[in-house]
């Protein structure tokens, strides 16, 4: 084999469908790992964590902390499971006055159908990712091109947060009121303070899960190039190894 066949090998274009396969990967990742990040968000864990949290509001209308460990998993678990809005709306305070009145249950019906939209997206982004990495990392021609698209799509996925953290930190109500009007529909979205969901709920909840999401997702998205890095690099000295090999003469 002629001295310079392995470098040759090592700069072959990739076929088109590894290429599409590349980007698509690329592509897929800021929103995979963004969506991961909800759905860790979204838990009774970390209602748990913010409600422990030194400096979380208290509510001005009496709940306490232990009043609110007890109604808000409810609607953690309501955009969960397959129940209708039944579930919350039965619910009441010890009085026998409803939980919720009209217009939130209106807006945790939307919550939740949002909610099942972007499960199904993480579902086939999930899907599409794995199926992708799985068919660029069978042959040996193509493991290079995995390796940059989880490099490629950390740097993309890093980047879009950057700006996102960046408006949440300069403007949280522009971010905070784009995102709902983005979602739903007027203004249903909009509550009174002495509403139970704003009082389970208040705006600084919703700022840390905001944050507590960037960070996962930038933590995500370095895993992501750091595994690339070490990939890239471990293959630059096997042809290296290889180049160094071919270059020492027969005897």
């Amino acid at each position: 084999m002629p001295e310079d066949a392995a470098p040759q090998m090592a700069h072959d274009p990739l076929p088109w469908n590894a290429l599409a396969l590349r980007l698509l990967l690329t592509l897929a990742l800021p929103p995979l790992l963004a969506l991961t990040s909800v759905r860790l968000v979204m838990s009774e864990l970390f209602v748990q964590i913010e409600y422990h949290r030194p400096g979380f509001p208290a509510d001005r209308y009496g709940f306490s902390r232990d009043d609110r460990l007890h109604y808000a998993p409810f609607a953690v678990r309501y955009l969960h499971n397959d129940a209708g809005i039944s579930y919350l709306a039965d619910l009441t305070f010890p009085d026998g006055s409803p939980l919720f009145n009209e217009r939130e249950l209106q807006h945790m019906a939307d919550v939740k159908t949002v909610t099942r939209a972007a499960f199904q997206v993480h579902t086939a982004l999930l899907v599409a990712s794995g199926v992708s990495a799985l068919l660029l990392a069978r042959h040996r021609a193509t493991r290079r091109a995995l390796w940059r698209a989880l490099g490629d799509g950390g740097l993309l996925t890093i980047a879009l947060i950057l700006v996102l953290a960046a408006l949440v930190v300069a403007s949280w109500d522009l971010f905070f009121d784009g995102f709902h009007t983005l979602f739903f529909e007027g203004d249903t979205w909009v509550f009174r303070t002495s509403d139970t969901l704003i009082r389970l709920f208040p705006e600084q909840f919703w700022f840390d899960a905001a944050l507590t999401v960037a960070f996962l997702t930038v933590s995500g998205s370095m895993l992501a190039m750091i595994v690339a890095w070490r990939m890239e690099r471990r293959r630059s000295e096997a042809l290296s190894e290889a180049g160094r090999d071919l270059a020492i003469p027969s005897r």
